[in-house]
């Protein structure tokens, strides 16, 4: 049941992008509920990694996943801010798999998360200088040539700044979007913890962004530390980050937005009402009533609910 509300603006890099409409990530525990929820889900977002250069049961799972909704890649393994060169062996398996799958875009996070060839489990934040942003842009146009198709980078959770940083962490990342003119994977959550963990505004800081190029968004939970938040995917989305995807729908057109539950996974039927909230987000932006709300209500919006 894919919507057709939007239709997605045009820019280089990543025009003609099919509006695809509520997305849940591919989950094996959950693989049998997901493929009969086609009245709640358009699309499935998989993790290349998952997949890549294997049989059996994962390719048995991706290929029943494909026969019954369309696919959008979502990797992990780029480390498009690393020194390292990106590895020609991942491109190649994951090419193989994009000849089969054919998502229509594919993405990863604007992060760094190998050196030296030797890979970490984490995604680390980049050094927000000018420098950054040249090396980063480059591989990305590098990357889309290499694959054929666009790519879209995620704003990831940020637990700590580096202490090169010499630029805004919204302006740092519009810059990376437009010189490589491509698109954004926009995560609504780690906008929402970062902004608690770091004091700043969630809206000043969405609203700094060329929300033009969101062509999918994430959204998901987290868990409360004594330390701070944490992404975990792993809890119900709040109400905070409800109010977030609204305002942000209010300002864009993506052709997606996505539930993202990866750990603590529950039963299927208790994502059915984060499914239908992001359905019902979706349709109430096009009423005027919403459109008309201005940045500060909605902020204000934001602190009330996280009060």
């Amino acid at each position: 049941m894919a919507l057709a509300t939007h239709s997605h603006q045009a820019a280089t890099g990543f025009q003609g992008c099919p509006v695809l409409g509520v997305g849940l990530g591919l989950r094996r525990p959950l693989l049998e509920d997901t493929l009969a929820a086609t009245d709640l889900i358009d699309w499935l977002e998989f993790t290349p990694e998952n997949y890549m250069g294997r049989g059996g049961k994962a390719l048995r799972l991706l290929q029943r996943a494909k026969a019954s909704y369309p696919l959008i890649s979502h990797g992990v393994s780029l480390s498009l801010g690393s020194l390292d060169p990106i590895s020609e062996a991942y491109l190649a398996e994951l090419s193989d798999l994009f000849g089969w799958t054919h998502p229509a875009w594919f993405s990863d996070h604007l992060c760094f998360s190998s050196l030296d060839g030797n890979y970490f489990n984490d995604l680390m934040p980049l050094p927000r200088t000018p420098e950054t942003v040249q090396h980063v842009a480059s591989r990305l146009k590098r990357l889309q040539d290499r694959m054929q198709r666009p790519v879209l980078i995620e704003n990831i959770s940020q637990y700590v700044n580096t202490p090169f940083d010499e630029m805004p962490d919204a302006a740092f990342i519009a810059a990376i979007l437009e010189q490589a003119d491509c698109g954004l994977l926009l995560d609504v959550n780690n906008v929402y913890v970062n902004s608690v963990n770091h004091a700043f505004d969630p809206v000043a800081f969405l609203d700094a962004l060329p929300l033009h190029r969101v062509v999918q968004i994430h959204v998901a939970g987290h868990h409360q530390f004594p330390e701070g938040l944490v992404d975990t995917h792993g809890a119900a989305v709040i109400e905070p980050v409800w109010v977030l995807l609204r305002w942000v729908l209010n300002r864009c057109n993506p052709c997606g937005v996505m539930l993202e539950r990866d750990t603590y996974l529950p039963a299927f039927a208790d994502l059915k009402p984060e499914l239908q909230m992001i359905r019902q987000i979706w349709k109430e932006t096009a009423q005027p009533e919403m459109a008309s709300k201005g940045r500060q209500a909605f902020a204000q919006d934001v602190l009330n609910v996280a009060s």
